[in-house]
């Protein structure tokens, strides 16, 4: 590599000798021109091969195809600048070749150099390859936000409209201040400068009447889209699995819902906007540029990629110098703790000494390589303000020397002047913009892969029937969960009769809690079935499927809000008259009509201001209003009194309800028509109660152990 750039900078001095060489010859000879523009495209073909013989001298015969591109570019760019020349701006008399002016020579050796390194480093350069792929990515990404954007297409129409009239307006501010200035030195000024101010406010005036316009829409954009995305973010995460979200974090959820949305289009419009802004306003400002003096346009156009490349360059090796600050500033933390922790054996062995010392050493280690860090940011500095200085010098030498042929006038001056600093602000805005939005592709791959996740478990059926006997059956269920090796269920098969209550028992990890969840469809066992009505589970329709198969769990799930939302929760039309009639069913119509709104009174967040007794009662009334045909009980009345329990159990085994009790109370298990005992997975025993105490087998053993204790 430093071959290559010691080749490149012997090969730019040669260039300039060359072109010095032509110039000097000319005037010996007396020569007005050099042949017209065919004489400059032999002049460069000559040089082409001069420069190529001394290139491969150099290189002994193998030139870096980085060389060979930068002698091309160097031969070609006085050709096809001057043939360009002749055809924007023909000459009025005979043409006389390129000017033998100094800084054309520097300019064109500058832009030469400049070009090569960003063909280089940001075209052809290595992980080009690499990076296509990501960067391919990254488009598709983007370009799919977008079309989110359909719906507000409208407001997005009217705000680039907005946008683009208030960056021509913001653009020719400085155009009109300059001939203002230029007004002010006239004779006639009353007319023509009043008549010049007026219109440098009108402009004034409709930047800044647009550009508010413009962002108000923009903002009335935004906040739709981010209400569309959130809408659509969270109706796909509430069709996933049970599984998915066991192994996702509730809280990196919600942060995926509200944080990354807002950020995904926040970043994606305002840095459209900022693009879109920054660009059309680049343009017109170079075009303005242009016409004011285009040999100051090309000086100003060097700076900002020059300065680009000398702070990535500061950049990385600051990264480096900060990685080493940071593992220094841990080891003196670390030598310090170390010591003080164990003073007690610093103290007995004398090592006071050495401990300082070895402190100490940690301290100039980490002042040798802060004082490396500032050398860097001072060089870093000196380099920028050299190179902002020097194209700031070449630009007020050029400015005279056209000021002085008449040429450019003082105001035109100090226009391109009031366009010189905000061109690179706009530069410096768009090179921003780009990196914020390349930043943010991660977070908008991360929702996105959330938007099109499929959920894994089969895609519910269209099976409503009017009728539906409620007959269950558990055929050589095998299941696993996705987070353990082992098996949760192996080769189960029961049967849960109609009109029958059926009690699972078995101690803690037998498999019981995996049957009830296997039964709501909250996992899909791997091997076997569960049919109801002799069809599997997922050929009925999702909604009615867990209308017909209700739980009531131990612990139930209450919402923020009423209790009338709680029990009507996830149903629609359900009367008044209903809700009440089943609450005096469950025996608790009279305790909710005594509270101070009654169904309407507000349980507070998760249902904090009942007891526990009152929210399984409240989750007991809201399965019953559901007239579900298959009912769960998982120790759903252990809160409550022996009165309230025999009502429900009543209410629940009534209209020929197939029920299922997950119990760990003698009393209830015994009341069952049939029990089935469940141990490590597997169904170990079935039979009434007195059958399998007639047995003494592992129910009546888990009797001993664990009913005689609770009942």
């Amino acid at each position: 590599m430093k071959e290559v750039v010691l080749c490149g900078l012997f090969i730019l001095f040669l260039d300039a000798v060359l072109w010095w060489a032509l110039w000097a010859g000319l005037l010996l000879l007396r020569f007005s021109g050099c042949g017209g523009l065919a004489g400059v495209w032999a002049f460069g073909a000559v040089k082409w091969i001069i420069l190529h013989v001394f290139t491969s001298l150099l290189t002994d015969g193998k030139p870096q195809v980085e060389l060979r591109r930068l002698v091309a570019l160097l031969c070609l760019l006085t050709p096809v600048l001057e043939s360009g020349r002749m055809v924007m701006a023909p000459p009025s008399g005979t043409y006389t070749g390129p000017p033998p002016d100094f800084s054309m020579l520097l300019l064109g050796l500058m832009a030469a150099s400049l070009a090569c390194v960003v063909w280089e480093k940001g075209l052809c350069g290595t992980g080009k390859m690499t990076k296509e792929k990501s960067k391919q990515d990254a488009r598709r990404l983007l370009m799919r936000v977008l079309k989110y954007f359909r719906p507000d297409s409208l407001y997005l129409i009217a705000a680039f409209s907005f946008l683009i009239l208030g960056v021509i307006c913001d653009t020719y501010i400085p155009l009109y201040q300059g001939r203002v200035i230029d007004m002010l030195r006239g004779q006639a000024f009353q007319i023509n400068c009043y008549y010049a101010v007026g219109q440098l406010a009108l402009i004034s005036f409709g930047s800044a009447l647009f550009s508010g316009m413009r962002g108000g829409i923009f903002m009335c954009a935004l906040c739709r889209l981010n209400k569309r995305l959130k809408h659509l973010l969270f109706y796909s995460l509430l069709q996933q699995e049970v599984q998915f979200f066991e192994e996702n974090n509730p809280g990196r959820l919600s942060s995926r819902l509200h944080s990354d949305v807002d950020r995904m289009g926040r970043t994606v419009a305002l840095n459209a906007n900022v693009l879109v802004r920054s660009t059309v306003k680049t343009c017109l400002m170079l075009h303005v540029m242009l016409g004011l003096s285009w040999n100051l346009t090309v000086l100003t156009c060097l700076e900002m990629p020059l300065l680009a490349l000398i702070q990535n360059k500061y950049i990385t090796l600051s990264k480096e110098l900060k990685d080493k600050i940071q593992d220094c500033h841990a080891k003196n933390k670390d030598l310090a703790f170390q010591a003080v922790s164990g003073i007690r054996t610093v103290h007995s062995y004398r090592g006071q000494e050495n401990e300082l010392r070895r402190y100490n050493e940690a301290l100039d280690q980490l002042c040798k390589i802060n004082r490396q860090s500032r050398i860097y940011s001072t060089v870093f500095c000196l380099f920028r303000r050299m190179v902002s200085v020097g194209i700031k010098i070449l630009m007020l030498l050029q400015a005279r020397s056209l000021i002085l042929s008449g040429h450019l006038s003082i105001g035109s001056l100090v226009s391109f002047f009031l366009y010189q600093k905000p061109m690179s602000v706009n530069l410096r805005e768009i090179m921003y913009a780009y990196g914020d939005t390349a930043s943010t592709v991660g977070v908008i791959s991360k929702v996105f892969s959330y938007l099109d996740r499929t959920p894994k478990c089969k895609k519910a059926g269209v099976l409503a029937p009017e009728k539906l006997q409620g007959r269950v059956v558990f055929q050589n269920v095998t299941f696993t969960y996705p987070s353990e090796d082992k098996p949760a269920l192996k080769s189960v098969s029961i049967e849960l009769k109609p009109g029958k209550m059926t009690a699972l028992v078995g101690p803690s990890g037998s498999g019981k809690t995996s049957c009830v969840s296997l039964l709501q469809r909250l996992y899909e066992p791997q091997e076997g079935q569960i049919l109801l009505d002799g069809e599997p589970l997922h050929h009925y329709e999702h909604k009615y499927l867990h209308q017909k198969v209700a739980l009531v769990s131990q612990n139930p799930v209450l919402f923020s809000g009423t209790l009338k939302y709680n029990i009507e929760y996830g149903l629609k039309d359900c009367s008044y008259e209903k809700l009440r009639e089943t609450a005096k069913r469950a025996n608790a119509d009279e305790y909710i009509s005594e509270l101070e709104n009654g169904y309407h009174t507000d349980i507070g967040e998760c249902g904090k201001k009942l007891s526990e007794g009152q929210m399984q009662c409240i989750s007991i009334i809201r399965a019953l209003v559901r007239d579900p045909q298959v009912i769960i009980l998982d120790e759903a009345t252990s809160k409550l009194d022996v009165e309230a329990q025999h009502t429900v159990l009543q209410e629940v085994l009534s209209c020929g309800r197939t029920v299922l009790v997950v119990a760990h109370q003698l009393k209830t298990v015994e009341k069952a028509d049939h029990i089935i005992c469940i141990e490590k997975g597997e169904v170990v025993e079935e039979g009434t109660h007195q059958e399998l105490m007639a047995k003494r087998g592992r129910y009546y053993r888990l009797k001993e152990e664990l009913f005689s204790k609770k009942s």
